[in-house]
């Protein structure tokens, strides 16, 4: 569990990455340069923030099932949870989860 945990802390991010600096820009910035149609603009955001958004949910479900299953402190469930609220910071929860994976192995 920890493993698609991890997984999922990774795309959540990456999906902030391209929501923030991809769709936005083509709704907002792009039009000013030259003509986009209005679908494309609108369904860029919709679509990438659909996928971030339900990224999001499912990263803050498995880090309470974690918290269940390997008896997590409750400070180090909300700190994560915390953390995955800010964009972009998730990589952050990714790279501890990877450390106590590697915790694990030994």
């Amino acid at each position: 569990m920890l493993r698609i945990t991890r997984q999922v802390a990774l795309w959540e991010a990456i999906s902030a990455i391209i929501l923030f600096f991809v769709a936005m820009p083509i709704k907002y910035i792009l039009p000013r340069f030259m003509e986009v149609p209005e679908d494309i603009r609108m369904n860029t955001v919709r679509i990438a923030g659909s996928i971030h958004g339900f990224l999001f949910v499912l990263l803050v479900v498995l880090i309470v099932a974690c918290w269940q299953s390997y008896n997590w402190k409750i400070q180090r469930v909300l700190l994560y949870i915390v953390l995955c609220i800010p964009p972009i910071i998730s990589f952050w929860v990714e790279r501890d989860l990877q450390k106590i994976i590697n915790k694990e192995k030994i």
